[in-house]
């Protein structure tokens, strides 16, 4: 037997079946419903502060206290909503996502045993 028919992989998983299938077709939507929207929110908010910092700087340098002003608070408000989306991530993966894909992983692994 020759080095190439030692190496070769038996057969895998049917993957146009599970691309086809009802649970990842739930799985895939249940993705997009969460991040396409997610993603749209944050880059609107960053883009109204790109426009804000670009355009309104009498806005943008009104002093809230001491040395802190409106631009810096902004600033620092996409650094919260950045752990914020992340954190709702990771809740709706726990929950929604996971599962579904835990019995997908699951009925793959099963067929190829």
């Amino acid at each position: 037997m020759s080095t190439s028919e030692q190496t070769k992989p038996g057969p895998g998983p049917d993957w146009e079946s599970i691309d086809q299938s009802a649970d990842f077709a739930v799985l895939r939507r249940r993705l997009r419903t969460f991040v396409f929207p997610m993603t749209a929110a944050f880059l609107g908010w960053y883009l109204l502060y790109v426009l804000l910092s670009a355009y309104a700087h009498e806005f943008m340098s009104t002093k809230v206290f001491g040395n802190i002003n409106v631009g810096l608070i902004f600033g620092l408000l996409q650094f919260a909503s950045t752990f914020l989306i992340t954190w709702l991530y990771a809740r709706h993966a726990n929950r929604n996502l996971d599962p579904i894909a835990d019995k997908i992983r699951s009925e793959i692994e099963g067929d190829a045993k």
